[in-house]
């Protein structure tokens, strides 16, 4: 019980550090009065967009919630009503710091010209973000061990309607984080679609057809697009990784319940040593991110996020190596794993190391530092065709090595510490995301500074700052996309693992060569390309509306000369209500596969769904991912007069903004989307395991 006390105090700890940094950026000047001015309208569009969203995912959440509460289980709609009010917390508070974030960036590094005290800006900023999504995910799980105690297997929970056979205890768990899951669909489809349509009918209207600067404000997409970053890149972000979190403790959870003919000792120490990584890990990020707000930053923002990085890591190993010895160290407890009390101390290790080096890897494909983005700008100068076929084969090409780590973990913890192995590699690799979101929200608060900084017009010596920030968080973004598939792989396999022994009398086993296994695999592929189809779709057709309207805009007179401002309020209404138009469909999808797959066949064909969808979704995300981070630095690339000859406004800069374009939808709408996608079907499969088993009609 001491241990779960500790674990609050950290949480608390957390959010106090969340409050100080809040309160110390809203202390902080914004700058001009064209700057407060613009700095308003994003601030002001992203909040009205956060309150219309709201007022969509609410019934839905209250609907789902007393389904749960008078047909399955009855407090497991209150657990779920939790879980949707962390995520919630954690993406409105990470907006709202952002939206103050960015414009004091660019007004730092207007009156400082300093590339450190810039970076420290818009890292703290970022860490509102990045500190909260622990420390809400991890509160909500602590709370519900305290509340529901050990998990009983004897126990049986009842609904105030009908009563199906389903442990309670575990049934608060997988619906609290279902809670998160279903959150984080709402708000990375509507955010994406928002930010995105935005973005593409910018640049195509801007760049291509009026030879227009990026982020001029002329253009009314354009700040439409700033808000997109904010509901999107920084709330859609905290409550996607939040899930995984989430997730990853919750199959920890499951996974150890599973255990059957063990000591008590051993039970409590499985059920919880994942609760000392994670932990262990939000400390290591508040002391992380403290060092790197609070010390004389250098003018290298990249190693600044680095050393944040490796003292949280450290933070985790350190703690891992403890609770190992001293949890698993003793007699039988030590003999219960491949190489003993060292067992789950590799495996959350084994998570770790694969985090970094899918992140190496992904900075590799998608940096301006590296030869493929080169190769990339150089295909520009032949035109659009071959841009985008040189990126599909970056994409393509990026998937083997991320992928091969993957399971190369998989196997070696799973063989050293079996499926409980395979659950702790995924919550060592997100054990310190308060550093992994605070660094992926530095890229979006700097691009939105560098936005402004344009749309102000600052001075050059101001945005070069701006754009060397904007370039290092295009990589972070990158970055924390690849952490974000790689954990959802992990956490997906252990889902599907702890679903499989929900049902399974003895070890877990799915019969893939049953043909109903089959047949759910090969459904479960195609609704991930479904999946994609509805939101690259919805997305294009969103973003050719917009551009109608920036069109028409641009076209009455004055606007385009600068004499008259353009009409700002229509873009953003346009956004905001195409977004929340096309959020629903897509999330319901992945709802209602699992859970109408299991009522007609039952739970051998859900599986089936489960791994086809994961086999299909994990090398689809990573090509979207990859190939659209390359699409967008390839642009970079020549907007920074790295491609000799070949400039801004240029034929080969045109090709590349195809390129980008392309690559937007595939980056920040589709591929961020996938890794939910799997991990909600996964959770509703295990929240409803015991209907499937007890109810099917074929």
């Amino acid at each position: 019980m001491m241990v779960y006390v500790i674990v609050i105090l950290i949480t608390l700890a957390a959010l106090g550090c969340v409050s100080y940094n809040y309160s110390k950026l809203r202390e902080m000047k914004e700058g001009t009065a064209e700057m407060k001015e613009i700095g308003d309208i994003i601030r002001d569009g992203a909040n009205t967009f956060m309150r219309a969203e709201y007022r969509t995912i609410i019934p839905a959440i209250a609907v789902v919630a007393l389904i749960f509460t008078f047909f399955i289980e009855k407090t497991s709609g209150l657990t779920f009503i939790l879980g949707a009010t962390m995520s919630s917390f954690a993406c409105v508070i990470g907006m709202r710091s952002a939206t103050l974030a960015n414009v004091r960036t660019a007004n730092t590094a207007r009156t400082s010209l300093n590339i450190g005290k810039t970076t420290q800006t818009a890292l703290r900023g970022g860490s509102i973000s990045g500190l909260s999504v622990p420390a809400f995910g991890l509160l909500g799980l602590v709370l519900i061990r305290l509340v529901a105690g050990g998990i009983d297997p004897q126990a049986t929970g009842k609904g105030l309607i009908i009563s199906f056979a389903c442990n309670p205890t575990i049934m608060r768990f997988t619906t609290y984080s279902l809670g998160c899951s279903l959150v984080a669909m709402f708000n990375r489809i509507a955010g994406g679609n928002y930010t995105k349509a935005a973005d593409i009918s910018a640049d195509i209207v801007a760049k291509v057809r009026h030879d227009m600067p990026e982020d001029d404000s002329r253009m009314p997409n354009t700040i439409a697009d700033f808000i997109g970053d904010n509901v999107n890149d920084i709330a859609g972000n905290c409550s996607d990784l939040l899930e995984s979190f989430v997730a990853t403790i919750t199959a920890c959870i499951l996974i150890a319940a599973t255990f059957t003919g063990v000591t008590a000792s051993f039970a409590k120490s499985v059920s919880t040593f994942p609760i000392i990584i994670a932990g262990a890990g939000l400390l290591g990020s508040i002391v992380g991110i403290a060092y790197a707000l609070e010390h004389k930053a250098s003018d290298n923002p990249s190693k600044e996020l680095d050393i944040a990085t490796y003292i949280s890591a450290g933070f985790v190993i350190v703690a891992s190596l403890i609770a190992s010895i001293v949890m698993f160290g003793k007699g039988e407890l030590a003999e219960s794993f491949k190489i003993g009390w060292a067992s789950p101390f590799v495996a959350s290790a084994l998570g770790m190391f694969s985090g970094v080096l899918i992140g190496k890897i992904t900075e590799y494909y998608t940096g301006t530092d590296f030869k493929p983005v080169k190769q990339l700008a150089e295909m520009a100068k032949e035109g659009d065709a071959f841009v985008i076929t040189k990126g599909d084969a970056i994409g393509s090409r990026s998937c083997l090595l991320p992928i091969g780590m993957i399971c190369a973990s998989l196997i070696i913890s799973g063989l050293i510490c079996g499926i409980y192995g395979i659950a702790l590699a995924a919550l060592g690799m997100l054990s310190f995301v308060g550093t992994t979101v605070s660094i992926d929200a530095f890229g979006p608060i700097a691009d939105n500074a560098g936005g402004i900084a344009e749309s102000c017009h600052l001075p050059s010596d101001v945005r070069a700052i701006t754009d060397k920030l904007d370039a290092v968080g295009n990589t972070t973004a990158a970055i924390g996309k690849g952490f974000a598939i790689g954990s959802a792989a992990f956490a997906t396999v252990s889902l599907i693992f702890a679903y499989v022994g929900s049902y399974s009398e003895g070890a877990p086993m799915l019969n893939i060569a049953g043909f109903i296994v089959i047949a759910g695999a090969i459904l479960g592929g195609a609704i991930i390309e479904y999946f994609s189809a509805m939101l690259t779709d919805n997305t294009i057709e969103s973003a050719k509306l917009m551009a109608e309207e920036g069109d028409r805009q641009l076209s009455i007179p004055g606007v385009i000369e600068g004499t008259v401002k353009p009409d700002y309020a229509k873009c953003i209404d346009m956004a905001a209500r195409q977004a929340l138009k096309k959020m629903l469909a897509p999330s319901l999808l992945a709802l209602l596969v699992p859970a109408i797959g299991g009522i007609l066949f039952g739970p051998e064909f859900v599986g089936g769904i489960l791994v086809g969808a994961t086999i299909v979704a994990i090398p689809k995300a990573i090509f979207m991912g990859n190939s659209g981070g390359a699409f967008d630095n390839g642009k970079k690339f020549i907007e920074s007069g790295l491609l000799v000859g070949h400039g801004k406004g240029s034929a080969a800069h045109k090709a590349a903004v195809v390129g980008d374009t392309v690559g937007d939808t595939r980056k920040d709408v589709v591929g961020v989307a996938l890794d939910i996608a799997i991990k909600l079907m996964s959770t509703v499969a295990n929240t409803l395991a015991p209907i499937f088993s007890s109810f099917h009609i074929f």
